[in-house]
C-alpha cells in the first residue's frame, strides 16, 4: 500500500461517502448518495458489488446480528444485503418529506448517531436550510432528537477513551465536541474545537485514529486533513487528485489503510486533474484507526 492515495476503485460515484470496514469479512462498505446504491469493496479481489436501492442513502452501520442499517430519504431500515429487502426502524421526520437522512456512526454501546438534512437548495450555493437534526437510534428501537437546527449533518466520530464526542455540521466549517457519557447516551458541553479556513472546502466525513487525531474529508478542498482537536490544527494532508473528498475509514488487518472516498458531484468533467472524481482511494498514512462500531439492535 502506497503512502499517497491510490485509486482502487473507479466507481464514478455521484456522491461516494460512508465508509465503514468490515473486519469479519475484510471488506469495505460505502453508499453512493446520489446514486442510491451500497457498495461492497473487496480489496483482496478488487472487485466492487453493487446493491441499488430506491432512495437516496446517506450512510450505513454494520449490524452484530448480520446486515447493515441504512439511513435513507424516508427513514432509517435495516437492509438484508441478500434479498436486497428493507425493513423500517425508524421514521422520525415523517412530517418533512423534503429531509433526508445523511452521515451516522454508532458508538461503543452500539447505539446509532445519525443526523438529517434537507434536500432543497435555498440559497443559490448549495446551503441547505438548517431543517435538520441530530438522532440517536437505541437497539432498543426508540429513537431519540437530540438538538435541531442543523444545516447538512456529517461526520460524527469518538475520542478513543470514549470521553469526548464529535460532530460537523459542514456550512459552519466547524468541528465541535460534547462530553460524552457512553452509559447514558448523553452529550453535553458542545464547544468549538476546530475551524476551517475558507480556502480549505468544507468539513465533510470524519474518522478517528488510536492517537485521538480526527480525520477530515474537505469538500472543495482536495484533501483528507489530519486534525488535532485539543489544538485545532492541521497535522497532516493527504492531498488527493478530486475537488470533493468526502470521508474516510481505517480498514485492513491491521486498521492502518486509510480508505477515502470522494464524489463526481461539482467535478469539472473537462478538467484533466479530476478524471478519478467519484473513485475510491486507499493509501497508508501512518497512523491506525480504531474498531468499526456495530449496530446492536
Amino acid at each position: 500500500m502506497h503512502h499517497s492515495p491510490e485509486l482502487v476503485c473507479a466507481a464514478r460515484a455521484a456522491i461516494g461517502e460512508g465508509p465503514c470496514w468490515d473486519d469479519r469479512t475484510s471488506r469495505l462498505y460505502w453508499v453512493d448518495i446520489l446514486g442510491k446504491a451500497v457498495h461492497i469493496f473487496d480489496p483482496a479481489s478488487r472487485r466492487d458489488h453493487l446493491i441499488p436501492l430506491d432512495q437516496q442513502v446517506g450512510c450505513l452501520a454494520l449490524r452484530e446480528r448480520g446486515g447493515v442499517v441504512v439511513g435513507l430519504e424516508r427513514g432509517i431500515y435495516r437492509l438484508d444485503l441478500d434479498a436486497g429487502e428493507q425493513t423500517l426502524l425508524a421514521a422520525p421526520e415523517t412530517d418533512r418529506p423534503r429531509n433526508r437522512f445523511n452521515d451516522g456512526q454508532c458508538d461503543a454501546a452500539g447505539r446509532l448517531w445519525i443526523g438529517s438534512m434537507s434536500m432543497d437548495e435555498n440559497d443559490g450555493a448549495g446551503r441547505s436550510a438548517p431543517a435538520g437534526s441530530l438522532y440517536r437510534l437505541d437497539p432498543d428501537g426508540r429513537i431519540t432528537r437530540l438538538f435541531g437546527g442543523v444545516t447538512i449533518s456529517n461526520g460524527i466520530a469518538w475520542s478513543p477513551d470514549n470521553q469526548t464526542m464529535y460532530y460537523i455540521d459542514s456550512p459552519t466549517r466547524r468541528v465541535d465536541a460534547f462530553d460524552f457519557n457512553l452509559a447514558a447516551g448523553a452529550i453535553t458541553n458542545r464547544r468549538t474545537v476546530i475551524t476551517l479556513p475558507d480556502d480549505a472546502g468544507l468539513p465533510d466525513g470524519m474518522a478517528a485514529d488510536a492517537e485521538g487525531f480526527l480525520w477530515i474529508g474537505q469538500w472543495g478542498g482536495w484533501q483528507i486533513g489530519r486534525y488535532d482537536p485539543r489544538t485545532g490544527r492541521c497535522v497532516q494532508a493527504i492531498r488527493l487528485p478530486v475537488k470533493n473528498v468526502t470521508s474516510c475509514a481505517f480498514g485492513g488487518p491491521t486498521l492502518e489503510d486509510l480508505y477515502i472516498t470522494t464524489a463526481r458531484l461539482g467535478a469539472d468533467e473537462n478538467d484533466p486533474r479530476q478524471t478519478e472524481a467519484g473513485g475510491l482511494f486507499c493509501c497508508r498514512p501512518g497512523a491506525r484507526g480504531l474498531p468499526t462500531r456495530r449496530f446492536q439492535g
